[in-house]
């Protein structure tokens, strides 16, 4: 860790560079707070794109718009909260705090959100990769040591009633927390209220317990999400078992249940094993009792995973169920259909023969030939009837066992 007077000389020197060369300006550009489905649409682009490729850059007279960046500094005998427009600002914060939580947010594009972004990666000695996985917002739930900090990326639910993620990137330092966030809301002010308002252990432990609190917040998140998912499962197999309710929207609301259940598995198994490292593995910025409350946390990621995989089953199996219903509810439509064809055939051939144009045909002279030939259809037909009904192929249901 570096002294404090480094970062002194750190900040000063980074305060007063000036960029010259306009390719600087889009080095470190951060998504901006976009609508869901063009945030979807790039975040898809991204996943194709060559490493330190950038989905957002800013284009030529975008609004600028500088990172809001808070700052909070506790320990037991209180906390400050305020934002930071400038990284040297944070400096004293840093010296006489025992735990800083600096969360950034989507900066946005501009030449004056890129020097910010660069002033703060400076201060905090950040790798160029580091900032290439923040930039990047589609990565898979990891830790990495870099030295002095520690870097750890999850993901976490933009809004507790859908399954759509954000990534949040995190740094753990010997007494601070740095945080960027994909987008301007998240999931952590159960977090912050305790830090206010000194409930739990979080302003009596060091920084890396608020690490911890942060990834259990991450965690949790998803439980609500799963009880609705499950509660939507119990309506649906009401409703399938019942045969109430529009089939096609059936269908697609088990469509939409299961891409829910793929998207949270797609973020908490990473995720369990960004958890399982941290307790597994011997990191010197995280103590032995947070690595305890680490495993709690794991338990919790390793709950969600068993609970979405049920989900899983539970979803598959009520849309095989829901198939099967709409197949049977077919078949008995066609078998009616074949019954009808079945029942009007013999009257038809007979109708037929004696359609036929022939001057030698004797039937056709007798006075009863037209009753006769009515009620030989009908008879046919019922005999024929009666021999489909013997055979219980006009049955809906099969007949009970005695």
């Amino acid at each position: 860790m570096r002294s404090m007077a480094d970062l002194d000389r750190a900040c000063g020197s980074q305060c007063d560079e000036k960029i010259t060369n306009p390719r600087q300006a889009h080095k470190f550009t951060m998504p901006t707070d976009l609508p869901r489905q063009r945030r979807k649409t790039e975040r898809i682009t991204a996943e194709f794109a060559l490493p330190g490729s950038r989905s957002g850059a800013a284009s030529t007279g975008a609004q600028v718009r500088f990172p809001t960046v808070t700052l909070m500094a506790y320990g037991p005998d209180g906390c400050e909260e305020r934002e930071v427009r400038e990284p040297a600002d944070l400096i004293g914060y840093l010296a006489n705090w025992p735990v800083c939580w600096i969360t950034i947010d989507p900066p946005g594009e501009g030449y004056e959100a890129t020097v910010a972004i660069e002033n703060f990666a400076k201060l905090f000695n950040l790798h160029e990769l580091e900032i290439e996985d923040i930039v990047n917002v589609h990565q898979r739930a990891k830790v990495e040591e870099y030295g002095e900090h520690l870097f750890v990326v999850t993901r976490m639910l933009i809004d507790p009633s859908t399954a759509e993620t954000e990534q949040l990137s995190m740094f753990l330092g010997r007494n601070y927390v740095l945080t960027f966030r994909e987008v301007p809301t998240d999931c952590l002010e159960p977090v912050r209220e305790k830090i206010r308002k000194g409930r739990g252990r979080v302003r009596q432990e060091q920084a890396d317990y608020l690490m911890y609190a942060i990834c259990d917040a991450v965690v949790d998140s998803y439980f609500p999400l799963l009880s609705a998912l499950a509660d939507q499962l119990d309506q649906m197999e009401d409703s399938i078992l019942e045969n109430s309710g529009d089939e096609a929207e059936a269908a697609a609301t088990m469509y939409q249940i299961r891409r829910d259940l793929l998207s949270i598995r797609r973020a908490i198994w990473p995720t369990r094993e960004l958890l399982s490292t941290l307790t597994r593995d011997t990191v010197p910025l995280v103590t032995e009792t947070t690595r305890v409350y680490l495993r709690d946390c794991y338990d919790h990621a390793v709950r969600i995973i068993d609970l979405v995989e049920m989900y899983r089953e539970v979803s598959t199996a009520l849309m095989e169920v829901h198939y099967q219903r709409a197949s049977n509810r077919l078949n008995e439509v066609m078998k009616v259909l074949t019954v009808i064809t079945t029942l009007f055939i013999p009257p038809t051939l007979i109708a037929g023969i004696y359609g036929m144009n022939f001057e030698h045909m004797p039937e056709l002279k007798w006075p009863f030939g037209y009753p006769i030939a009515l009620l030989t259809m009908a008879l046919v037909s019922l005999v024929l009837l009666a021999f489909l009904h013997m055979k219980g192929w006009l049955r809906t249901k099969p007949r009970a066992r005695r």
